[in-house]
């Protein structure tokens, strides 16, 4: 008989949702380079739900030039809270 944990669906479910929210961080680090149109609602939520978090790490980083390193400090957060929270599991 199979016995479904609870906390390993917990578990599960959590990796997968910080898992895609790591790769619309992507998606929005690479748009300028893949040519995306920001502005497109079908891609405007990804924004949405990325800045906070993006706009966050502006905040918290100096200014480094021409380049934007918020997402890549972004992804790296979300990578770090994930590998802490699912050695939690």
């Amino acid at each position: 008989m199979i016995e479904i944990s609870l906390v390993g669906i917990a578990g599960r479910a959590l990796n997968a949702v910080l898992t895609i929210y790591m790769m619309l961080i992507l998606l929005r680090w690479l748009a300028a380079w893949l040519q995306l149109d920001v502005f497109d609602r079908r891609i405007r939520w990804a924004w949405r739900l990325t800045d906070p978090l993006i706009n966050t790490m502006r905040r918290i980083l100096p200014p480094m030039g021409p380049v934007d390193f918020a997402p890549i400090a972004a992804l790296f957060v979300v990578f770090i809270v994930r590998f802490m929270v699912l050695r939690a599991f």
